[in-house]
Order: C-alpha cells, then structure tokens, then sequence
C-alpha cells in the first residue's frame, strides 16, 4: 500500500481533531462584566423591520419602518420612540427609510414590502417630510 501527501494531510487533520481539547479557564468571567438583561424599550409594535435610518449630523437620532406599524423616531439614541406617521400615510408598511444628506430634516420613506411572502403588504408610494 503507497502512502501518498494527500493521505498524510487527512491523517494528521483526523489525529488533530481526535485529540483531547485543552482544558477551558475556570475563571468565572462574570466579574468582568455586571449582568446585563433585556428589557423592552418600545416601541410596542409586532412584526420586523426592514428599514432604518440614521443621520451622521444626529449622532442619537434615528428612524425605523416598521413593516406593519409607520415610521418611528428616537432622538435618545434608542431609549425612547415616537410614532412620526399615525394618521399621516395610507399604507402602513414602510418598507425604505432615508434622510437628506444635505438636510438632517428632510426624510423620506417608501411603502410597502420587497420580499417575496404571503403576507407582503403594498405599498402606495413615496413620502417626504417637510
């Protein structure tokens, strides 16, 4: 039987990976960093979100569509959200966000969904904020 370098290299890889593993730290790293939990900061909308926004001028201020729920708002880097779009749009997924490079004010959103599901809703165009 001829040994051949291809056969060398499965060997060593077969002989690596049976190997013992080399123990693991005890240390409990749970003093490095205090505990941390999740906590709902809203909004309290079900469903995804396929679109976000952010300004380089507005370091906290963001925006998010929600695919079945308008545009949102943070100007606290995430703590707190408004809704910008109840009662103003006729569809509610949003489904593009993006704000003016040139002015931080000025936002604009698509409606409706890209992705191919049966529960897609459509959309009814474009909007901009004034």
């Amino acid at each position: 039987m001829r040994i051949t370098g291809p056969s060398l290299v499965l060997a060593a890889f077969f002989a690596v990976l049976g190997s013992p593993a080399s123990p693991q730290s005890t240390e409990d790293l749970s003093a490095l960093m205090p505990p941390l939990g999740w906590r709902s900061i809203g909004p309290d909308r079900g469903g995804r979100s396929i679109a976000v926004a952010g300004h380089s001028e507005r370091p906290f201020e963001y925006y998010f569509g929600a695919t079945g729920g308008g545009l949102f708002k943070t100007t606290d880097g995430g703590s707190s959200w408004l809704p910008v779009t109840d009662g103003q749009i006729g569809s509610a997924s949003v489904g593009a966000v993006t704000i003016a490079e040139s002015d931080p004010d000025i936002v604009y959103i698509g409606m409706g969904e890209v992705q191919l599901r049966a529960n897609v809703l459509q959309g009814d165009g474009v909007y901009r904020s004034d």
